[in-house]
């Protein structure tokens, strides 16, 4: 993959330490106070078989500071400049790891819910040479606490089978941020995962579509997610959420976001 023609955030780069794994977890945060906290209390056992790095939206509220960060194990600080959500916090992450020159990166988002105990399970299939690896609460060994009776009605009658039917690989929890990726497959240039397309929730659905498309290897494995018991924080509007999951899904079906989507008719370029 040519790295000059990444589509990459501008963002701050704090190395708080020297690269020692060849995995990492890359946690996507923007303002989640007590909840980063907590969790990075969790995860901070774990750094002596992932670095691990916080790839900050734009954080506000303090809850990053580099003390601290350095005392739980935190290896590196990423902060966005630029424009974007989710996916320009994940291009930034990826472009990072893969520059420092890990071989498989994991995702976890950074509010707390999930199970980061199961770090171990994605680097043991990274070493067995999957190259994206889905976690899912919906598979033998998963757990689910109080997930909103909305989202799970969206996951398991429209996203993932929706998502499943596309790649022609059953998933059963697409919505989870809980995954690996080998690096081997984020450096495909039948991928190109760095391209500006990819800036609210894109990303997400298209590797899960386009790793099965190209036939890299894949498994879903047991992970725990849990809901705080009352009004369910998030920074995603229901409505609006919605609309946009669906415009995502659409844009997948018809191939949008493959990198060959704009030469396709032009050049007649092959469609996986």
């Amino acid at each position: 993959m040519d790295i000059d023609n990444w589509e990459v955030p501008k963002y701050d780069i704090t190395e708080l330490s020297e690269k020692r794994m060849k995995y990492c977890v890359c946690i996507p945060v923007i303002n989640e106070g007590e909840k980063i906290k907590k969790q990075l209390d969790k995860i901070a056992p774990f750094s002596s078989i992932v670095d691990i790095i916080i790839l900050d939206g734009g954080s506000t509220d303090g809850s990053l500071g580099l003390t601290y960060l350095r005392d739980k194990g935190v290896r590196t600080l990423l902060v966005k400049k630029d424009t974007g959500k989710l996916s320009a916090q994940l291009r930034m992450g990826f472009a990072y790891a893969l520059n420092q020159g890990y071989e498989g990166i994991i995702t976890v988002d950074g509010n707390n819910k999930d199970s980061v105990e199961s770090i171990p399970l994605f680097t043991k299939k990274l070493e067995e040479g999957y190259d994206f690896v889905q976690g899912s609460r919906y598979v033998p060994g998963g757990r689910e606490i109080n997930t909103p009776l909305s989202r799970k009605i969206a996951i398991k009658l429209i996203h993932a089978p929706v998502i499943s039917m596309i790649a022609g690989f059953h998933y059963t929890d697409t919505t989870n941020g809980f995954r690996a990726h080998s690096s081997k497959f984020l450096l495909d240039n039948q991928v190109r995962p760095f391209r500006s397309v990819f800036n609210t929730y894109e990303l997400l659905a298209y590797l899960s579509v386009r790793s099965a498309r190209l036939g890299y290897k894949i498994i879903e494995i047991p992970v725990e997610r849990v809901y705080p018991i009352g009004k369910v924080p998030t920074k995603i509007s229901p409505l609006r959420g919605n609309l946009l999951l669906m415009k995502i899904l659409l844009e997948l079906a018809l191939k949008r976001y493959n990198p060959d989507a704009l030469q396709r008719h032009g050049e007649g370029s092959r469609s996986l």
